[in-house]
């Protein structure tokens, strides 16, 4: 059995971006921006790992019903047991392969990304 990863921390009513000045500018601090690849993340864990719960519950309601000496009365039941039983470890990989992959990328993206929406510009 694995453990999930960390899942990304979406943004929060008073969350602040970093104190940091731009290296330009060294006496006006830089404005921030929450990172929008940061936000597809934190979407994509949220709609993602409902979907990967749903199906290890499937799975395993299918698997304790396969087990249960009322189901079966044959030898044959083994087999389909075990045909579960893989397809239950093989959701377990998939399940942790793919948490931990929008777990990482999260991991490498920064929150905070500056921005330049408060810098005036010649048109």
């Amino acid at each position: 059995m694995f453990v999930d990863p960390p899942a990304p921390e979406p943004w929060h009513k008073g969350d602040r971006p970093p104190r940091t000045t731009s290296p330009s500018q060294e006496d006006t601090p830089a404005t921030y921006l929450f990172n929008p690849e940061y936000e597809r993340l934190v979407v994509a864990w949220n709609n993602v790992k409902p979907q990967l719960d749903a199906l290890r519950t499937a799975l395993d309601k299918a698997y304790n019903l396969a087990r249960s000496p009322q189901t079966w009365d044959a030898p044959v039941g083994e087999r389909y047991v075990e045909d579960i039983r893989e397809w239950r470890n093989r959701l377990a990989l998939y399940r942790h392969a793919v948490l931990t992959a929008i777990s990482d990328q999260a991991a490498d993206t920064p929150r905070w990304v500056p921005t330049t929406a408060a810098i005036p510009r010649a048109n």
